[in-house]
């Protein structure tokens, strides 16, 4: 009887210094290191709004809300990775209210970004942009969101093993790969404008065609594929009569140039083409477990009447004129990739609807500042870009991001 109750006894000590020990670890981490305390309790955060947004939260559905935590970084100071033309600080864009909004879902609460949290959750990992030029300015804000927009040392340029490095001639490589040593996190981004494989055909004569591979992914996603553990996609503003010519692209399906009619429409050759991306990484996704896939749905553009060459009308600087919410049932503008991505593992970041509520947030009304001063004395004023397709940085592309991140 006596050793049933010394049993019990060294229980309720064993269970008491369990608990006390607890308490002092606790308040270790509260009140000598609060940094430890915030993450794990924005970590809770994500857990708990990944956990509701499966059911609840539509990440395209929602409205912009005014925010005086905006922006997310310096336009003056994120140069090392940010591109000038897209800094409209730095270029002499006037205004910048559209910087003090953020996206908020309908059916959920999500957290404030933040850099060293997301650093942490992306430990020993590789996310790739592969896209056009909206994917190089998603690409480019997350450089930015991630270093808080300064220079860091602790930012390794790693291009050179993904065979991104400037080619002779070239005004710049295809792609950007850097790495934060601290964590082991590598951002990457690739220039595939189509998405499909682009090889240079043989003839001799100018110009120097390439074919276009519309049923086969770019030669860099298939080789490079088992390095990514998130992958974000995007196409759509290339695919014109004047790009592809430009770029003498000729389309081919089964390693033959297309004949038909119908794949000779570029919009069906795009819709192909999207398709047959998803179908290859859907296929591919068993092959690589910890892979993430995301397609962005195309981002708006506010040309007037959809024209290039019309000039744009995006010289708006009131924010929110086209209205702040969207709601309702409806899918994505973008059907092509909504259809492309329905049934399979590759998940849709649609942000078309939302993005194109914001047509005060481009680059167009900023200065084209010339890199070498003009001889010419009587210029007095500078050019005004007029460019109704690419956005200001900080500004939309950054909720892009978080929306991202929020679904990761």
């Amino acid at each position: 009887m006596f050793g049933g109750k010394s049993h019990i006894l060294r229980g309720s000590v064993s269970l008491a210094l369990i608990i006390l020990i607890l308490l002092v670890i606790i308040l270790l981490v509260s009140e000598e290191n609060p940094l430890r305390a915030s993450l794990f309790e924005v970590k809770r955060q994500f857990s708990s709004s990944s956990s509701s947004s499966s059911s609840v939260c539509n990440f395209a559905k929602g409205k912009w809300v005014e925010d005086r935590k905006r922006p997310l970084y310096s336009g003056f100071e994120c140069k090392q990775w940010l591109s000038t033309m897209w800094s409209c600080r730095v270029m002499g864009r006037p205004d910048f209210s559209f910087e003090g909004y953020r996206w908020q879902p309908e059916g959920c609460n999500m957290p404030q970004f933040d850099r060293f949290t997301f650093l942490t959750r992306m430990q020993n990992k590789t996310i790739a942009f592969i896209g056009d030029s909206l994917g190089r300015q998603q690409f480019q804000s997350l450089m930015c969101m991630a270093s808080g927009g300064e220079d860091s040392p602790d930012v390794q340029n790693v291009g050179w093993e993904y065979g991104l490095v400037k080619a002779k001639g070239a005004l710049r490589p295809d792609g950007w790969a850097y790495r934060f040593l601290a964590t082991n996190t590598t951002i990457l981004y690739y220039w595939s404008a189509s998405l499909s494989d682009l090889v240079p055909m043989n003839n001799t004569d100018p110009p120097r065609l390439t074919a276009m591979h519309l049923d086969r992914p770019p030669a860099f996603m298939r080789n490079y594929l088992h390095r990514f553990d998130v992958l974000v996609l995007n196409t759509g503003h290339h695919w014109n009569r004047g790009k592809i010519e430009g770029n003498h692209w000729v389309m081919h399906v089964n390693g033959t140039q297309v004949e038909g009619e119908y794949l000779k429409d570029i919009r069906n050759a795009k819709d192909f083409t999207i398709h047959s991306v998803v179908k290859w990484l859907d296929a591919q996704l068993p092959l690589h477990p910890r892979l993430k896939v995301f397609f962005r749905t195309i981002s708006p553009r506010h040309f007037k009447n959809g024209d290039w060459n019309t000039g744009g009308n995006c010289n708006n600087t009131v924010p929110l004129s086209r209205g702040s919410e969207i709601t309702g049932d409806d899918g994505s503008i973008d059907t092509t990739v909504e259809s492309a991505v329905n049934g399979t593992r590759i998940k849709i970041l649609d942000i078309t609807a939302l993005s194109e509520l914001r047509d005060e947030a481009h680059i167009s009304g900023s200065k084209l500042k010339p890199r070498k001063p003009k001889k010419a004395s009587n210029v007095t004023s500078t050019p005004t870009i007029n460019d109704c397709l690419h956005w200001c940085l900080p500004g939309i592309p950054d909720t892009w991001n978080e929306l991202f991140i929020a679904q990761i």
